[in-house]
């Protein structure tokens, strides 16, 4: 059935929407650059479907800046690939990274012309930063720590301008597919009401899985709807297991945790263990920073360690957004230590695509963290998050404008199509966990049901695991799961969008017995030859 009724933009009011060109799930960086570029540069209609309001997406939350090489850079693109694949243990699809870091100045001045405003020195010349894993300052950075709020804003000025239509506080359930191709979504609008959105083509940036663990980066909605989804379509999803821990969160009561930047280390703050001792280099990657900082915790029967500013000059003018967010807790980074400790923070892995973010079902495209296109592997570089949401968005809008139907072997992609060569990492499949049909039955709290699935995700698999530990999280989802009974509504169905995603990564966890990137096996403390490859679950 059409959908109506929808919030629309300024320029075009839309009483009600035929069968759209494109319709898109999710308000982040990588989906509304999606719609711009559909919208505006190619003039298709399109529709954007988001579970909040536009401005609330995970990109909003992102202090980290974009990393790009530009021109006059002593920096080069291929030191920024080089990089990412050190970061990315071994499991990072080189020639996806040499996508994402070829295009970066592209669109970084494409943001530029839509208006996002980056920080400048005193020469007006773009202000660069460095952040963990990177060898040269290449970040750039808007008000100092608030460069997804300025992307955010940017992008969702030019979206209200050109989309067809726009529809906020629409809970999208589930994809359409009708002989063998996704027509399009089914949603529940505003005021709980289930409609279909048919579309030719539908592009998935529906965010992360942050709200699997207790402490985490990200907001309430980041509920790993899109891989729910996904799975239940019976579409390829890979590297599930690599969920990345930000080391450095504030240590704090709020939620989502409040981020201490990764160009607070660049700029020279050190980590220290309650004894006031340093213990890690603090530019190493995130994977390292964070399984050290939990090593110290452990060892010392510590809740947190300290991140030490106060040597740092120009601290309230460098980072405004920080400063202030501090004082309103009563820190004051200048003259004190910060207590921080790991937060989940990005899911590496996602939604198997090519380089143009085509799936293997027809119709459907994912692009953004709900993907795995391959240029994170076991562990996301700092600040490639928005680059990567911002080129690959762009590649596949001109691929559907193109015309294309079916995913090239480019990519992950590589190791999904039968025959294909799956290049120098290769893929193993296995079955991903099944959704199970729901008791109908009154169902508990979902609230409470929620923080006993994070309880349970923190305690058994977070920043650790074993086979032990993940069992009994198992247990413990396959528990709430029953209790969800038959109940519908959003808090219900993310619940299970939640159960299901943590099925999907306790099963890959359990599957990968070693320690690479964002994975840590107890039983297995270092990385194996023999595990150098893609777990993809269908």
């Amino acid at each position: 059935m059409a959908c109506t009724g929808w919030p629309t933009s300024d320029a075009t009011p839309v009483t009600a929407v035929d069968e759209l060109d494109l319709v898109i799930v999710g308000s982040g960086v990588a989906g509304l650059s999606a719609a711009v570029a559909a919208a505006d540069l190619h003039g298709l209609r399109v529709g954007v479907l988001t579970k909040g309001e536009m401005h609330q997406a995970t990109t909003r939350w992102a202090q980290g800046g974009v990393a790009a090489v530009l021109s006059g850079d002593p920096d080069s693109t291929d030191v920024h690939l080089a990089d990412t694949v050190r970061a990315g243990a071994g499991l990072c699809d080189v020639d996806a990274v040499r996508v994402m870091v070829d295009e970066a100045p592209g669109r970084v001045h494409g943001l530029i012309a839509l208006g996002a405003v980056f920080d400048t020195d005193p020469t007006g010349r773009l202000s660069l930063g460095r952040e963990g894993g990177h060898s040269y300052p290449r970040i750039l950075h808007a008000g100092g720590a608030a460069t997804g709020n300025e992307i955010e804003r940017a992008l969702v000025d030019a979206v209200q301008r050109t989309a067809t239509s726009i529809g906020e506080h629409h809970f999208v359930v589930d994809l359409l597919v009708e002989q063998g191709r996704c027509v399009g979504v089914s949603a529940l609008d505003r005021d709980g009401r289930p409609q279909e959105v048919r579309a030719r083509h539908t592009l998935l940036a529906a965010g992360g899985s942050g709200q699997l663990f207790s402490v985490t980066t990200n907001p309430a909605e980041a509920t790993g709807d899109g891989i729910a989804m996904a799975i239940r379509a019976g579409v390829h999803v890979a590297d599930v297991e690599f969920l990345q821990f930000h080391p450095t969160a504030l240590h704090h009561p709020a939620m989502p945790r409040p981020l201490l930047s990764e160009a607070l280390r660049g700029h020279g703050a050190l980590l220290r263990d309650p004894g006031g001792e340093r213990f890690v280099d603090e530019l190493q990657p995130r994977d390292v920073v964070s399984r050290a900082i939990t090593a110290v915790m452990t060892s010392q029967g510590v809740d947190h360690v300290w991140l030490d500013a106060t040597g740092l000059e120009d601290l309230e003018t460098r980072f405004p957004t920080i400063f202030a967010a501090l004082a309103q807790v009563g820190l004051d980074p200048a003259h004190e230590w910060l207590p921080v400790a790991p937060a989940a923070h990005y899911h590496c892995g996602g939604i198997v695509t090519d380089l143009d973010g085509a799936t293997a079902l027809p119709g459907l495209w994912a692009v953004g963290e709900v993907s795995c296109v391959g240029v994170h592997g076991a562990n996301r570089l700092a600040s490639n998050s928005l680059l990567d949401g911002m080129v690959f968005s762009i590649r596949a809008v001109e691929a559907i404008d193109a015309g294309k139907s079916a995913p090239e072997a480019t990519g992950v992609m590589r190791g999904v199509l039968a025959g294909s060569d799956p290049g120098p990492i290769g893929s193993v499949e296995a079955a991903a966990p099944r959704p199970r049909r729901w008791a109908e039955t009154p169902g508990r709290d979902p609230a409470e049901l929620r923080r006993r699935l994070q309880h349970a995700m923190t305690t058994g698999a977070g920043m650790a695991r074993s086979a032990d530990s993940l069992a009994r999280v198992a247990a413990e989802l396959d528990a709430v799961e029953h209790d969800i009974g038959g109940a519908g509504g959003r808090p219900s169905w993310e619940l299970r969008n939640l159960v299901l995603t943590g099925r999907a990564l306790l099963h890959a966890a359990l599957l990968r017995c070693e320690t690479r990137g964002a994975h840590t096996r107890l039983e297995f403390p270092d990385p194996q030859a023999d595990q150098l490859h893609r777990l993809v679950l269908v």
